[in-house]
């Protein structure tokens, strides 16, 4: 038996290969297929089962794809209700994978249809778990995403989760291995850890949300605490799980079209297209397209498009580092972003080559920024609300980046102001979204609160 872990940091995403006897299984698989098939050819094993742990809102999952591919059977857990054909397992079903065992036990609570799986080894021994976003290292799935206006609210998930965790997750032996769906950085959860992979024993000790005390209540309050509003896409992208998609193939096949300098503007214009220049920082600051926004690829790009694009049906047009455009469309389809159209040729080059105008962007360093203070200057601080509460300028006014589309009239008009963030990308991020919405006189701060704390600058939590 094998178990392999496959994290995709982009995504913070955990999904899981299972090996046993010439047959396998695979759990929670991304958009594209390629790395699966290559370890089951590299394997020569058979994929039995795809294994679903709830419709996910965070990426498109590859199930549907990967099916068509190997004619494996997906699994889903009790209440699913996918548009296409699965296996809908009852609560402790067996699934024999080679000489191994897994079993669906329904977990709901972060969605009605949540299944965490449980593998035993050939000598029927509870092995691991595969605990979806049931169960994260440090935290619990955020039980917002399955409520349902009045029928069923984010505090009754909360405790049809507790007594998940109470009844199918904390029994079980403390050796049993944890594999969760994702870790820090995912916003499925609040408060996750930086491991990926844990023993049930430890996540007892040291997960506020299975402490040996906790009433159901104080579950309810604590899970529901600090919940901030899911990311807009969240919901396309549970669609899009449910309902099915594009080969991607055909996403690809769109993506990939080169256009020229002239073929690029016309095709803006007449789609609507969004031009997202995925380079980094540096390059953008320096030079781009005007109007352009910049989410750079080398950061936390895909989560960062859905939650800026936010529609998934929007088209989009790529400005992109030479040999890393199919990597770009790849990543955008894994969240359902399948509507590229192509990119520039000749990236930026190509484009003040043709005669077009560039744009660029203002900048200045934390040292700078200190000597401004000494008056009153307007700052403001794109990080998330836990990073401002932690430290953050006594004078800068926090507007996070993930909600600035909903304050644009908090930023001033008639003077500049000054961006930052924790390092620099977001900042960024903020400033190519403000210039796009006609506010010029942005400026960002090089290296973010990093060179702010490193410069000297006051700061308070």
């Amino acid at each position: 038996m094998t178990v392999e872990q496959i994290y995709t940091g982009c995504l913070s995403q955990g999904a899981y290969y299972i090996t046993s006897a010439g047959e396998a299984a695979i759990i929670d698989p991304l958009r594209e297929t390629k790395p699966y098939l290559a370890r089951l050819e590299r394997d020569d094993v058979t994929l039995k089962y795809i294994f679903e742990t709830h419709f996910h809102a965070d990426f498109v999952s590859g199930h549907l794809t990967l099916a068509s591919q190997t004619d494996a059977a997906i699994i889903y857990g009790p209440n699913a209700d996918p548009a296409f054909e699965v296996i809908i397992a009852s609560d402790n079903q067996e699934f024999k994978v080679g000489d191994v065992t897994i079993i669906a036990l329904h977990t709901p609570g972060h969605t009605m249809e949540s299944t965490t799986y449980l593998l035993k080894d050939k000598n029927g021994k509870d092995h691991c778990i595969f605990s979806g976003d049931t169960l994260f290292l440090g935290d619990v799935g955020r039980p917002d995403l399955a409520q349902k206006g009045d029928d069923i609210t984010q505090e009754d998930l909360a405790g049809i989760l507790y007594e998940s965790l109470q009844n199918k997750i904390v029994p079980l032996a403390d050796d049993v291995v944890v594999y969760p769906a994702h870790g820090a950085g995912s916003s499925c959860g609040k408060h996750m850890m930086t491991e990926t992979v844990d023993t049930l024993g430890n996540q007892k000790k040291v997960n506020y949300a299975l402490r040996e005390s906790m009433t159901k209540e104080e579950f309810i309050k604590e899970v529901t605490a600090g919940l901030l509003p899911p990311p807009v896409y969240f919901p396309l992208n549970v669609k899009m799980n449910k309902e099915g998609y594009d080969h991607l193939d055909t996403i690809l096949d769109r993506g990939m079209r080169e256009l020229s300098p002239t073929a690029f503007e016309q095709l803006a214009n007449e789609t609507g297209a969004i031009i997202l220049d995925v380079r980094s920082q540096v390059d953008f600051m320096h030079e781009h397209i005007p109007n352009t926004i910049f989410i750079g690829i080398d950061g936390g790009f895909a989560p960062w498009v859905g939650a800026m694009v936010a529609d998934v049906q929007q088209p989009i047009l790529i400005v992109c580092p030479s040999g890393r455009e199919e990597e770009a469309v790849t990543r955008l389809s894994r969240v359902g972003f399948d509507k590229t159209l192509g990119y520039l040729k000749g990236g930026i080059t190509a484009w003040k080559d043709s005669g077009r105008a560039t744009d660029s962007m203002k900048s200045i360093s934390a040292e700078a920024l200190k000597d401004l203070m000494k008056d009153e200057i307007p700052v403001f601080d794109v990080r998330k609300e836990g990073e401002f509460e932690n430290s953050h300028i006594p004078v800068a006014k926090h507007t996070s980046l993930e909600f600035i589309n909903s304050h644009l009239s908090d930023f001033p008009t008639d003077e500049p102001f000054y961006v930052h963030c924790a390092g620099g990308y977001r900042s960024v991020i903020a400033a190519s979204i403000l210039k796009s919405r006609g506010i010029h006189n942005v400026i960002d701060v090089a290296g973010g609160f990093k060179a702010i704390k490193e410069a000297g600058i006051p700061v308070v939590s």
